[in-house]
């Protein structure tokens, strides 16, 4: 997953939970350039939850639009998005995940280096969550699979070409309506989702917020780390959108791995031959 990331002039004070040092830490970032930040994760839990994020933003983008084509495209994504979670047991993952962290940070009471107000927040926002959680029915997205309106449109968007308004009319309908109607529509789709999108939302936010940075230089574009010196269920690789390249990641028992690609469209070439300073940050639940 890619993130543009652009620093404000102002000072920006950023709070962050160093879960596996079990403390608090506030830190100061100036704007000095703007960078590409590469998201990798390393399990397939991780991964899973990246994935919904990224579906769910698609969906918010495309339904907060007026134009049927952009309402058409916000519906296959939350078919996407239904795909997944019918994959994996995305509730009871997202549960017990909770149930961790919050236990972890009650450990961090009356810690000294831990703001008081930030820890009630953040454990008020698992609590809520948690409790979202439990009064979800049955599988997630169970809702949608029930709408057989919805099902027939996700069946027939398998075919190449297969939600012509031949196909199914009724589809071809709904599009032609009020785009608040539509939106209207959607926002009922998606409200049972909600707690499932805190739920993901809080995990990832405190994975990204347990990273450790540190300052690297790819010699002739390659990196190479042994696993003994890192721990982490994700990684992060941040470059200045100035260098005319991309990190292609692989990460396994023995070594960690960055080679830098040249950015440039077409067949693949080989490794950038410059060498590349970029941040790598290990984040870690």
């Amino acid at each position: 997953m890619i993130r543009m990331l652009s620093i404000p002039e102002e000072k920006i004070f950023i709070c962050i939970f160093h879960l596996h040092k079990a403390r608090f830490d506030i830190f100061t970032l100036r704007k000095e350039f703007t960078v590409i930040c590469y998201e990798h994760p390393l399990n397939e839990r991780i991964r899973t939850l990246l994935r919904l994020e990224d579906l769910f933003k698609r969906i918010d983008f495309f339904s907060a639009k007026d134009s049927p084509m952009q309402h058409h495209a916000s519906l296959m994504t939350l078919f996407e998005a239904l795909e997944i979670t019918a994959r994996a047991d995305i509730k009871s993952d997202l549960l017990q995940e909770l149930e961790r962290q919050k236990q972890i940070l009650e450990g961090m009471r009356k810690n000294p280096n831990i703001s008081e107000t930030a820890l009630e927040n953040v454990l008020e926002n698992i609590q809520s969550t948690f409790r979202s959680m439990l009064e979800i029915s049955g599988k997630v997205g169970e809702h949608l699979r029930d709408n057989e309106w919805l099902m027939t449109i996700k069946q027939r968007s398998s075919i190449p070409g297969g939600v012509c308004e031949f196909d199914l009319p009724s589809y071809h309908y709904w599009l032609s309506l009020d785009p608040a109607l539509r939106r209207k529509d959607f926002n009922e789709w998606l409200a049972p989702l909600l707690p499932i999108r805190n739920a993901f939302g809080i995990v990832l936010y405190l994975l990204r917020s347990s990273g450790k940075t540190t300052q690297c230089i790819a010699q002739h574009g390659i990196f190479q780390q042994p696993s003994s010196d890192y721990m982490a269920h994700m990684l992060r690789v941040s470059v200045n959108e100035d260098f005319p390249c991309v990190p292609e990641i692989s990460a396994n028992k023995y070594a960690l791995n960055i080679r830098f690609i040249p950015s440039q469209s077409g067949q693949r070439i080989k490794v950038y031959e410059k060498d590349v300073a970029f941040e790598l940050t290990f984040c870690n639940l």
